[in-house]
């Protein structure tokens, strides 16, 4: 029989894999027919009566550039992505050529955004897609590749006559004074030519088609790189209000004001968009579905708690760690009780707090109570926590979650002389899809109950490591790093995912 251990990297594998831009784009684009050629995405069919070209913007974009040239072949008359700086040398050294443009393509590649920051370089990118759009007939197809990660960064162009660098000290300065990333993602928008839904009136009378890789939350368009094909809920009403609220009003470059003073009052009307459509390939709703499917298929009763799981990394290691609790209790029969009915209610109030998009909790854990204790369980859950930096090592949120759910999971099972979780057998993964988490070249690692007990035989304390948010260095010298899950880059990105296995002993 598999380990826990090899079943979980299978299921994170096999999620990654259909988030995959080549996978994912050979499964959603097709290219039919010769006399009047058609794009079919999804099963959705766009004529293609004159010309085809792409533009794409974000980190997964060179890979879908090129699963997309390798569809459209001659069909595609010319394209131009803007993507991070130092991409293409990194997908080289790892040996992905699948990712990378052949050598004559038609498509061409620029490289900006240094450190995911505008700059001179991405803004002449997103010049040269503002031009090409600008210049397309009601006979041409555009083909826009949006990546969310990075997105938004790569695509700088402010309405003249605001210079690149009064828009980022603005940014700075709003985010300096505490401005949530919506609101500074409002005012860049209402400052951009491209975002906020410019690039498709740019391109306007032409066939848009976006395809769309999410990182955020709830798959929302407009937020997805700053919305560049999607109509924008906001108006310049709500950046005034923004500014307002940081006391920015005052103290604006006379560009910014000229720009406001002259904005449209209200949103473009979304049926200015009838000659766009937006199509979500892959999300982390998607990639879970896959995971879910391979845990079926190795003989586990799987579910799928949320693809919306967000909240300061402490409290969400306390949901996964009082959801295994739970499981526990049910595979040994005592699942029933006031043991259990209490975890239920701290479970919910947890919920209630972490305010989890779409997550019915009661309605998860009656799904929960229902598998039956005859097979083992897997609980699959995606989004990105946050982590409130207190010390000087190195991590990232993956590693630290499951740092914190090894120990709360060890101090379970030190209060409980009944503990449940004797009786079963228990991993915990937590990774991002992109195959890196923070600044480290791990995509996150797992644990089992045992860690820190075994960490303690090493003279490892856990807690001294978390204190000083270095869960990477513990995972390094952890049973020589054995704990650390190390994928390589994977050219995609839709997030994290963690996934709870259990069976009974």
């Amino acid at each position: 029989t598999m380990s826990l251990r090899e079943h979980a990297l299978s299921l994170f594998r096999g999620a990654v894999g259909t988030v995959r831009p080549a996978p994912m784009l050979k499964r959603a684009l097709k290219l039919q027919g010769d006399g009047c050629p058609q794009l079919l995405v999804k099963g959705q069919a766009f004529p293609v009566k004159r010309d085809l070209y792409l533009v794409g913007f974000g980190k997964a974009v060179l890979g879908m550039a090129a699963a997309a040239e390798e569809i459209l072949g001659d069909h595609l008359t010319r394209g131009i992505i803007n993507v991070p700086l130092g991409i293409q040398e990194s997908l080289q050294r790892a040996g992905m050529q699948e990712m990378l443009l052949k050598p004559h393509s038609k498509i061409q590649v620029i490289e900006g955004a240094k450190n995911n920051l505008p700059d001179e370089e991405a803004l002449k990118g997103a010049v040269a897609i503002l031009e090409l759009a600008e210049g397309l007939t009601a006979d041409d197809l555009l083909l826009v590749l949006i990546s969310g990660r990075g997105g938004s960064a790569l695509l700088p162009a402010p309405i003249p006559p605001i210079l690149l660098k009064e828009k980022e000290k603005l940014t700075k300065m709003l985010a300096s004074r505490g401005a949530a990333i919506q609101e500074l993602n409002i005012v860049r928008k209402t400052l951009s030519m491209l975002k906020g839904g410019g690039l498709a009136q740019l391109a306007h009378p032409a066939q848009v088609v976006s395809l769309i890789l999410s990182d955020v939350i709830g798959d929302p368009l407009d937020i997805i790189a700053s919305g560049p094909t999607a109509p924008s809920s906001h108006s310049v009403q709500d950046c005034l209000q923004i500014l307002t609220k940081y006391n920015l009003l005052h103290n604006l470059p006379k560009s910014v004001e000229t720009v406001l003073s002259s904005s449209p009052t209200k949103p473009t009307a979304p049926e200015n968009y009838s000659h766009v459509s937006n199509i979500i390939l892959g999300s982390n709703t998607l990639a879970l579905e896959e995971a879910k499917c391979q845990a079926e298929r190795l003989g586990y009763a799987a579910l799928v708690l949320s693809a919306a799981v967000q909240g300061e990394v402490g409290r969400v290691a306390t949901l996964y760690c009082q959801l295994i609790q739970l499981v526990c209790l049910a595979f040994t029969s005592l699942g029933k009780g006031p043991l259990s009915d209490e975890l239920r209610e701290n479970l919910l109030q947890l919920a209630a707090e972490l305010q989890i998009p779409g997550l019915d909790l009661d309605e998860f854990l009656q799904a929960l109570q229902g598998l039956g204790s005859d097979r083992p369980v897997c609980i699959l859950a995606g989004g990105e926590t946050t982590v409130q930096l207190q010390g000087t090592g190195k991590g990232g949120r993956n590693q630290e979650l499951v740092l914190r759910v090894g120990l709360g999971l060890h101090k379970a099972q030190a209060t409980g002389a009944s503990s449940p979780q004797g009786r079963c057998e228990i991993l915990f993964l937590s990774g991002g899809t992109d195959g890196q988490d923070g600044p480290t070249e791990a995509a996150g690692a797992f644990c089992s109950p045992g860690l820190v007990a075994e960490a303690l035989q090493e003279g490892l304390d856990v807690e001294a490591f978390l204190r000083n948010n270095d869960s990477y260095t513990f995972f390094c010298q952890f049973q020589g790093g054995h704990h650390l899950l190390v994928t390589g880059l994977t050219g995609t990105n839709v997030m994290d995912i963690q996934a709870i296995l259990i069976r009974a002993m």
